[in-house]
């Protein structure tokens, strides 16, 4: 025992006591290497350092006090996606979402970005987050895009002269249909036999720039017999900062989320994006030691499910009307490989008569969207989404399909970039809409033209 507290004052961690990540995650790995074939920067680059496992042998190391917190350290972790699909991977059930995202948290606190760094991560985190602030963003944009003055600056290539982050938040900017789209109201009435009583979460992209996906999803839940409760206050689900090492703030906004809902009074929280259920889910654990809201968050997170998850427990009872269509679904990471939410959303598209699944080659595989890491590490990210829409092509699909409007955005940018035409991309809960409204394909593909997103 005095030897080993020796070793310890000899080698001290490099992590300070806030919440290092905790060797017994760390020593689940067994270093076996099926994480590598899954981890995106890896399939890019073959660096072992560039994999879950050679990230977890930097990770031990800098715990065990044998190496430093240092710049080449938060190269090899910022260069992570926290796609998950390691977690899918791994046969020893490495979790590795609770080894990378405490780390995040400590590189935050240790090192000091440059300038322009924290100038360009602070106007992410000061809009992003804010849907009042995104309506305000939202004006200048629409103008941007219905004046012309996009195509006029597209084609006379200035923006291959910004610097590249600012270019591909350009690239990657959605449709504006009108910064005046109506909002939800505070509860949807069942408009079928009620069965359940649902809170619905209306996120901060998605109710600004996506508000048709959460009218899709508000119908659909209340065609299948659901009271949707929407509280008109609740803020970010903190998604964004948890998995950039910004942990105090997202703490902030998971307990403003969590007294959102509980004041609802609700059994079922539905989630229609990816990112945000798999934080909501993990609640629990990011507020673990607070005594005042451990139990009240992991209360929460029990209450928390993917739209598809929910839809697919209920036996359905609107009837679904023909879509001829052969879709192509992207499975979103943060669906498939951190709520391992993976079948249900096929069972419902696939439930839909006329539909044609069409599976994407190197499914697992992240696009590259994975939260602002395309904004972030736009080569990175770049580079994987040409290797999405290559796969994606080869599908002969009609429209793509996916959980996330973030990993639609980077697709569409993709087929854009290669001179393809675009598909036009759906939200599965737009999809499940129509079929259940009686919308013809031909309509439904009109709504969505090439280029729309």
């Amino acid at each position: 025992m005095e030897h080993a507290t020796a070793q310890e004052e000899k080698h001290p961690s490099s992590f300070d006591a806030h919440h290092p990540p905790e060797k017994r995650h760390m020593d689940e790995c067994v270093h076996c290497g099926f994480c590598l074939p899954a981890c995106p920067t890896y399939v890019l680059w073959r660096e072992e350092m560039d994999s879950p496992r050679g990230r977890i042998y930097m990770i031990r190391k800098a715990a065990d006090g044998e190496a430093a917190v240092d710049s080449r350290f938060r190269l090899h972790m910022d260069n992570c996606l926290g796609c998950m699909a390691c977690m899918t991977a791994c046969p020893s059930g490495v979790q590795y979402n609770k080894i990378i995202e405490p780390v995040r948290a400590q590189i935050e606190r240790k090192l000091a970005r440059s300038r322009s760094e924290r100038l360009f991560r602070g106007l992410l985190f000061a809009t992003f987050p804010y849907p009042r602030r995104l309506r305000l963003l939202a004006w200048p944009l629409f103008l941007y895009q219905r004046s012309g003055l996009r195509t006029l600056v597209r084609a006379a290539g200035i923006t291959r002269m910004l610097p590249k982050r600012l270019a591909a938040m350009e690239a990657l900017l959605p449709e504006v249909r009108s910064p005046r789209s109506a909002r939800l109201p505070a509860m949807v009435r069942a408009s079928a036999a009620p069965r359940r009583r649902v809170g619905m979460l209306s996120g901060c992209v998605q109710q600004v720039f996506f508000p048709e996906v959460n009218a899709a999803t508000a119908r659909v839940l209340a065609a299948e017999g659901c009271e949707v409760i929407i509280p008109q206050g609740q803020p970010c689900c903190g998604a964004l900062m948890l998995h950039s090492g910004l942990e105090e703030q997202a703490a902030a906004m998971a307990k403003k989320m969590i007294a959102a809902f509980e004041a609802a009074g609700v059994d079922t929280i539905v989630i229609n994006s990816a990112g945000c259920g798999s934080t909501m889910k993990e609640y629990g654990y990011l507020l673990r030691d607070d005594p005042a809201w451990a139990r009240r968050a992991a209360a929460f997170s029990g209450q928390c499910k993917d739209i598809s998850e929910i839809l697919c427990e209920l036996e359905p009872q609107a009837p679904r009307s023909p879509l001829k269509l052969r879709i192509a679904y992207h499975d979103a990471c943060h669906l498939r490989h951190a709520q391992g939410v993976f079948e249900q959303p096929r069972r419902l598209l696939a439930a839909i008569p006329g539909v044609q699944l069409a599976e994407i080659p190197e499914a697992a595989l992240c696009c590259g969207s994975a939260g602002v890491y395309n904004l972030l590490q736009p080569q990175a990210a770049g580079e994987l989404g040409r290797r999405k829409v290559d796969n994606l092509l080869t599908t002969g699909a009609e429209a793509l399909v996916s959980a996330n409007p973030g990993c639609l955005l980077q697709l569409m940018h993709g087929l854009r970039e290669r001179g393809a035409n675009p598909l036009p991309a759906f939200h599965i809960m737009e999809v499940l809409d129509a079929s259940i409204r009686g919308v013809p394909a031909e309509e439904l593909l009109r709504r969505n033209t090439p280029g729309s997103r």
